[in-house]
């Protein structure tokens, strides 16, 4: 009897639930804010206690789920127009970076780090930081991402000059290295991933990536002194591609008066 009655109980909160979530809206669906992720936890919290404690009333479980979709209802409503409440409940988007420059400060307030920044970045079919004019963290976490101008204009450029599409599938290209003066970028004939390697990440020197590209912090050190910087600490992210193009983002440092 206990087996039929928490059959039966799992299947009306099933039904249930689906009901309140399709009244909430596709924006809980679509997008979790703050506010949608707390409802949506304390939901499925009182759907697990009504339905193993079969002693319980089902109205128990049943009224506080329609209490908080009258708060999700009411709130979205009141924050359609009215930007104050929106940015309130919602917070408002980020920009992590403008014109080409990553904002510190901004990541270090969000907890935002280089990892998430690069990985984002990578699901975004951007390979480069340099490449991007804009990025902007939503306030559902996803970054919005504005390339540089001409960038792809450039890149279907080459695709249109007659030479064979490369393999999608192939994972490691051969590089074939530029000379900066005397000195090459990339050792000759080396081959590694497509996507940039860090050189330097929050002020630190990444020496196993250095070694994968044979090079050492004396070389980088006088790579990074061509551009004015002196000192591996004022970087606040370093990343060499597979051309041998460096981009580099130097730590804003704040005058004390």
């Amino acid at each position: 009897m206990e087996l039929w009655s928490m059959i039966i109980r799992t299947i009306l909160i099933y039904f249930i639930i689906t009901l309140i979530m399709r009244l909430m809206g596709k924006r809980e669906i679509g997008k979790l804010s703050v506010l949608d992720l707390v409802i949506s936890v304390m939901i499925a919290e009182i759907a697990v206690i009504v339905i193993e404690d079969i002693q319980r009333p089902l109205w128990e479980g049943i009224v506080p789920m329609i209490i908080l979709l009258i708060i999700q209802v009411g709130t979205a409503l009141m924050t359609m127009n009215n930007r104050k409440l929106r940015l309130l409940f919602d917070g408002k988007p980020s920009v992590i970076i403008a014109k080409g420059k990553i904002d510190r400060d901004i990541m270090k307030k969000q907890r935002y780090n280089l990892d998430d920044l690069l990985l984002q970045l990578r699901e975004n079919q951007i390979t480069s930081v340099a490449d991007v004019e804009f990025a902007i963290l939503e306030t559902s976490g996803k970054l919005s991402v504005i390339p540089k101008e001409g960038r792809f204009a450039q890149e279907s450029d080459k695709d249109s000059e007659g030479s064979e599409t490369p393999d999608v599938n192939v994972e490691k290209s051969s590089v074939t290295p530029y000379s900066k003066g005397r000195e090459e970028i990339i050792p000759r004939g080396f081959r590694y991933e497509i996507l940039p390697i860090p050189l330097i990440m929050d002020g630190k020197v990444q020496d196993e990536n250095l070694i994968k590209i044979e090079k050492t912090r004396f070389w980088l050190k006088n790579v990074l002194q061509e551009q004015g910087v002196t000192n591996f600490k004022d970087v606040f992210l370093c990343t060499i591609d597979h051309k041998g193009k460096l981009f580099v983002d130097i730590v804003t440092r704040k005058r004390t008066t």
